[in-house]
């Protein structure tokens, strides 16, 4: 009797370790998401400074760790070429976060998951009650 009883902890620990790889795949994208949207935004700001500036003027590039020396003509085509590319990138990686998600709600409900101290966040509960119970928030638990 006791491999029957052995097999549903496992079965529980490997829903759990694949729950908690569902949930570090999200963080993964946020993480990822913003990354590209600093990137974004330094672009955009480089590229409203140099829409500025003389086209002809010297202007310094770093292309994989060194530094190369161009125009504002020849840089400037390229910042925007990236500054779209990663508009699309941070796009593309929204809907994967999106998609992931949906996902590990599923994943949830499915494996009827509850995390202690969930439903305190969406309730805003407020008071001592709710300084010791904050204290159970991101607490797993399985049924």
């Amino acid at each position: 009797m006791s491999t029957e009883s052995a097999k549903p902890a496992l079965s529980q620990e490997a829903i759990v370790a694949q729950f908690q790889q569902l949930r570090n795949e999200q963080r993964n994208l946020v993480n990822s998401l913003n990354t590209l949207e600093m990137d974004l935004r330094e672009h955009k700001t480089v590229i409203e400074t140099l829409e500025a500036a003389d086209p002809e003027r010297k202007c310094f590039r770093q292309i994989g760790g060194v530094l190369c020396e161009r125009t504002v003509k020849e840089v400037l085509p390229q910042l925007v070429e990236n500054k779209d590319f990663i508009a699309k990138t941070i796009q593309m990686v929204t809907n994967d976060l999106s998609k992931k998600g949906s996902e590990l709600n599923k994943f949830k409900e499915e494996h009827n998951i509850k995390i202690r101290g969930e439903h305190l966040v969406a309730e805003g509960a407020k008071g001592d009650d709710a300084e010791d119970k904050a204290e159970n928030r991101n607490v797993l638990v399985f049924n």
